[in-house]
């Protein structure tokens, strides 16, 4: 074993779901750095993935392409692999991270808040990776898995102060689905893990964003997460150093959930 390359992804085809933005963009910068052969990102919003594939093909010549398309839409779902099917011949890394938050008082919430959070969430995670399962399966063997990383919560490991029920729900439902989908894909040598964040400044968790000192508060380690944070775990995950991790969920959240937090403090989780 050459442990120089324990954490490489030298020539590895990843796609990230909601890679244009946040958390997304932090492990798009991550695994081209570890040494992706390519990254392909989705979006909704075709302008933005626009921005973020060209500015990082400024500095990674062809090494990033943009798959547009609402991924709470089966036919999208469908669509989507399909593209990516014809590009490839393989997937390597399947980043599932697009996601969506809804927040709104308990008697007023409303089904459209439930029904967009969950499909986005939590349907279109197993979709897409059922709908991939052969471009993975073409990258797995025994001695070099192929992987699939769910990107849930906290708040799906805790309940947090804010009426975001269906958000709530919906990463508790993606922690407890990424044992399930592990069980049954370790069969074909495809790692399932999971990652859970904390603070994370977005424009999901706008209170990290605009106000991170009042956001650290809340955290033991004192400050909110950065790229590198979310990266390096991700890259683990992905590369050989994580092979052996299968079906588990990381918090990467500077110790909210395993820690003291003064009873006064901000909730960090901003959403």
């Amino acid at each position: 074993m050459d442990f120089t390359k324990l954490f490489s992804l030298e020539g590895k085809i990843a796609l990230i779901t909601g890679g244009s933005r946040g958390i997304g963009k932090m492990l798009l910068e991550g695994y081209l750095a570890a040494g992706c052969e390519k990254v392909y990102i989705t979006a909704r919003k075709r302008e933005q993935l626009a921005e973020t594939e060209a500015e990082f093909n400024a500095r990674y010549p062809g090494k990033v392409i943009g798959l547009p398309g609402d991924l709470t839409q089966m036919d999208e779902i469908k669509r989507l692999a399909e593209e990516l099917a014809s590009r490839e011949s393989r997937l390597d890394i399947l980043v599932n991270n697009a996601g969506a938050a809804w927040g709104a008082d308990f008697d007023q919430f409303p089904e459209a808040g439930w029904d967009k959070v969950m499909d986005l969430n939590v349907k279109s995670l197993f979709f897409l990776t059922q709908k991939l399962h052969g471009l993975l399966n073409a990258a797995a063997s025994f001695d070099r898995p192929a992987k699939v990383i769910n990107i849930a919560s906290i708040d799906g490991l805790r309940p947090n102060p804010w009426e975001t029920y269906s958000y709530q729900a919906s990463k508790a439902a993606v922690i407890h689905l990424t044992k399930r989908m592990a069980a049954r894909l370790i069969k074909d040598n495809i790692v399932v893990t999971c990652i859970a964040p904390g603070a994370y400044p977005s424009e999901m968790n706008k209170a990290a964003a605009k106000n991170p000192e009042a956001s650290a508060r809340g955290i033991p380690y004192a400050r909110v997460g950065v790229a590198e944070d979310i990266a390096g775990g991700a890259i683990y995950l992905a590369s050989r150093a994580g092979d052996y991790v299968v079906g588990t969920t990381i918090p990467i959240d500077g110790g909210i959930v395993n820690g003291w937090v003064p009873t006064d403090a901000v909730d960090p989780s901003g959403h």
